[in-house]
């Protein structure tokens, strides 16, 4: 990546050295990958690995890929992990001031006047990310803080294109676009006649796959912060959830709780929002990319969502979603309370509760 061409890129106070800044945030996500990109399968890590080549080289989404540089480029990649796997993450150094690479908000509190803005926390099997992009919007809803950022400077390999803590929604437009071209990408190897197939068709992908993008990014956009919203709502309720999940990793039963709480957040907020405003590109795309967890566990779902393709009444879905909403609350509650009278033998309890309760 060339730093020198980003730092001109972007207007900033001279004072902030923006090339050190953005090698530092780089250099925690290289870390963040060496630790934990062995946790993916060999054919999901391989998609991965070329998405990410096609990012830092800055090649396009139509782009084709040389298999030979990609290779090298590889090579070179996994050489680098192996040296930096032992590696603690470096302090993020702004204004000549040094910061947990975790404190987002304090960072923020620097960056934000240099239409810069950054993210430190914790995914899926508590995979720390880390992210420097551009500042695209801010805006603030019912008490949460919402930043839309823009153009990429520094990522990891796995780019959550949303991500919340406390009352702060980060939703990264590029990392948004990436997400919808590889699930677009990855329909047209069959072209199913599926949910993706009917969300595809919304836009107009086959004359103007740019076009088509943008506007799709920017529709999926709002139902990402409807989510976002709706898992900050939902942890709310939940006491002790981030406790939970970090004692019972790399377990099935953590697969099931995400997916519980997931549900959870999309019947308190998600689902609702867009059955109001009739968004029909966006229940498409919704469910689309459902996980194969989440259907399993609520298999009354789908079927209203089959229901309504054939009727297009969303009354079906409503009723569905209304119902579910304390059912999901009241399993998510029941996995704490067995998480704190066994935390250390409690995912087989976790496990049969959720198979016992599907919907």
């Amino acid at each position: 990546m060339n730093s020198i061409l980003i730092a001109r890129s972007i207007n900033y106070v001279p004072i902030m050295d923006i090339q050190k800044l953005t090698n530092t945030v780089q250099l925690n996500c290289h870390i963040s990958d060496a630790r934990y990109a062995g946790n993916y399968t060999l054919c999901v890590y391989l998609l991965k690995m070329r998405e990410f080549y096609r990012w830092e080289k800055q090649h396009t989404f139509s782009a084709k890929l040389s298999k030979d540089h990609i290779g090298h480029w590889l090579t070179g990649r996994e050489e680098l992990w192996e040296e930096l796997e032992d590696d603690d993450y470096h302090q993020i150094v702004v204004n000549d001031i040094e910061h947990d690479p975790f404190g987002s908000e304090r960072i923020n509190e620097f960056l934000i006047s240099n239409n810069l803005i950054y993210s430190g926390g914790y995914g899926v099997k508590n995979k720390p990310h880390f992210f420097l992009a551009e500042l695209e919007t801010k805006k603030t809803f019912n008490g949460y803080t919402i930043y839309i950022s823009g153009k990429e400077f520094a990522r990891d390999l796995t780019s959550p294109p949303a991500m919340s803590h406390n009352k702060t929604i980060y939703i990264r437009r590029e990392s948004f676009k990436r997400l919808i071209w590889e699930r677009t990408d990855e329909w047209r190897w069959n072209k199913p006649e599926n949910a993706m197939a009917r969300a595809i068709r919304c836009y107009d992908f086959d004359n103007d796959l740019d076009k088509a993008l943008t506007e799709m990014t920017n529709n999926e956009l709002d139902a990402a912060i409807l989510h976002e919203i709706g898992e900050i709502q939902a942890g709310e309720k939940l006491d002790g959830w981030h406790q939970m999940m970090s004692d019972i990793t790399f377990t099935q039963a953590e697969i099931m709780a995400r997916a519980v709480r997931d549900h959870y957040a999309d019947t308190l907020h998600t689902l609702p929002t867009l059955i109001e405003n009739n968004n029909q590109a966006s229940i498409h795309f919704y469910f689309a990319n459902l996980t194969n967890m989440r259907k399993h566990i609520f298999p009354s779902l789908m079927d209203a969502y089959n229901k309504w393709c054939n009727d297009a009444n969303t009354s079906t879905i409503e009723k569905t979603v209304t119902a579910a909403v304390d059912h999901w609350q009241n399993v998510a509650r029941e996995m704490l309370a067995l998480h704190q009278q066994d935390t250390e033998h409690c995912s087989d309890t976790i496990e049969a509760l959720v198979n016992n309760n599907h919907i």
